[in-house]
């Protein structure tokens, strides 16, 4: 049965595209990963230009992803839903329908332990740095994720 992330921030154009390509680039490839946002600001939309750049940087390419809104129906398809921030968290918990859709949510800085902060910091209004610093708070996330979760998957890159 193959295992099913989505990683949700607030627009789906910075911080959870980076997450999907990140994630997608170190789990296994029986797995599923997607993102998406909680507002509608950037449905279909490709991933802000920064995020491109920084996810090509490390040999990940997220130019085919396009900007999606969650939806409730999320919690029946993903095993896993992972936001960026508090903000982020409360949105996605306030379409949870039961206690089984709230456990799937986490803040995915909880699988970063050794950062200073609990919130991936929105890059969107800042410069290139901001990218640098979203890409390795999330790379530590989503390996700290599968270590936590998934052992025997292992990182894969």
């Amino acid at each position: 049965m193959k295992k099913k992330i989505l990683m949700v921030c607030l627009g789906n154009i910075c911080r959870s595209p980076l997450a999907e390509g990140i994630m997608s680039s170190i789990a296994p490839e029986d797995f599923i990963i997607d993102s998406a946002g909680t507002s509608d600001y950037h449905i279909g939309e490709s991933p802000d230009k920064r995020s491109v750049e920084t996810a090509r940087k490390y040999g990940i390419d997220i130019t085919s992803q396009r900007g999606r809104q969650f939806k409730t129906s999320d919690f029946d398809e993903f095993d896993h839903i992972l936001v960026m921030d508090q903000s982020n968290f409360n949105d996605v918990i306030a379409k949870a329908r039961d206690e089984e859709d709230r456990k799937k949510v986490r803040m995915i800085l909880e699988y970063a332990p050794d950062t200073s902060t609990r919130e991936v910091p929105d890059p969107y209004y800042g410069g290139k740095d901001g990218f640098e610093k979203v890409y390795d708070l999330l790379t530590r996330a989503c390996d700290g994720f599968l270590r936590n979760h998934y052992p025997e998957a292992g990182r894969q890159s």
